[in-house]
């Protein structure tokens, strides 16, 4: 039995060594490659083509004549191009005692805004092209005062310009309507009635009214809806509301002569009275002047 233990076992370790002879007659193990290096890869090992440079041609300045046609080079706005601006340019901060970049490949007149689109023969090119459009200025026009008399509205828009990709700005919207009040043509009630709706945009020294319009994304939408708050102030302004004949002379902000008790005590006085001088109406109105400014100018001064 004993003879037959050593027997298994000796077979046993036979076997595990012919294992480990095997294994040391292979290649070793191999190695998980979470990163294939580019010896094992099949595309790394392939021969790049090869490509061809062609050679860049000179810049298009060094070609130009002197006398030639700027405007058809440059017709309208656009980023800087080194090879279409036959100008030495230089832009850019350096240290001191050093020379800014030249024009190729500089950032910085790339991203500024220029106007070699609006030289001298381009602008005078555009208005040669647009006379024909326009119309000549009135000869009657002659005066401030008869622009006005004539256009009593008067718009202002602003427009910006800016270094950067983007030409719009938001501020280009806005839209200002100013207006004498006296060119509206109101009565008392409907000049009292406009400045109640108005309130801060009207200025009593200039006597104009202001209406800033920026509510539309457009300038146009913004126009148009300054016009109309325009239509809309003065159409309300003539209308005479029922609680409005409610209002008695105590509520009033200011003393009016038409309509009051003063007036009313003195016509009856003077219905009272046998004979008039003729100097009796300039007399009335002198009085009707004095009460309205006791009234008005008085209570402003103890105000005050």
């Amino acid at each position: 039995m004993a003879g037959k233990a050593l027997d298994t076992g000796a077979c046993e370790s036979l076997s595990v060594n012919m294992l480990f002879s095997l294994y040391k007659l292979d290649d070793d193990f191999r190695t998980l490659e979470l990163r294939p290096s580019k010896s094992n890869n099949m595309r790394g090992n392939r021969r790049k083509t090869a490509y061809k440079k062609t050679p860049v041609p000179p810049p298009r300045s060094n070609k130009m004549p002197v006398d030639q046609d700027w405007p058809s080079v440059w017709p309208v706005a656009r980023v800087f191009h080194p090879a279409s601006v036959p100008l030495p340019l230089h832009q850019g901060w350096v240290e001191p005692g050093t020379t800014p970049p030249g024009k190729f490949a500089n950032a910085e007149l790339m991203k500024i805004p220029n106007f070699l689109h609006l030289t001298p023969p381009a602008i005078q090119r555009q208005c040669e092209a647009l006379k024909k459009f326009c119309t000549e200025w009135p000869k009657e026009l002659d005066t401030d005062e008869k622009i006005d008399h004539h256009f009593p509205i008067q718009i202002t828009t602003s427009d910006y310009l800016h270094s950067s990709p983007t030409i719009r700005d938001a501020k280009a919207r806005i839209v200002t309507l100013q207006v004498k009040l006296s060119a509206l043509h109101l009565n008392s009630h409907a000049k009292d009635k406009l400045l109640r709706l108005v309130k801060e945009r009207y200025d009593p020294v200039t006597d104009i009214l202001t209406i800033v319009a920026e509510r539309c994304p457009l300038r146009k939408q913004n126009i148009d809806y300054a016009m109309y708050l325009l239509n809309v102030l003065v159409s309300e302004s003539w209308k005479t509301e029922p609680w409005e004949n409610e209002k008695s002379e105590t509520d009033m902000e200011k003393y009016v002569w038409e309509g009051s008790q003063s007036q009313r005590s003195l016509q009856q006085l003077l219905e009272r009275m046998p004979n008039t001088s003729p100097d009796l109406p300039e007399v009335i109105k002198h009085y009707a002047v004095n009460v309205t400014r006791f009234h008005n100018e008085g209570l402003l001064r103890l105000n005050q």
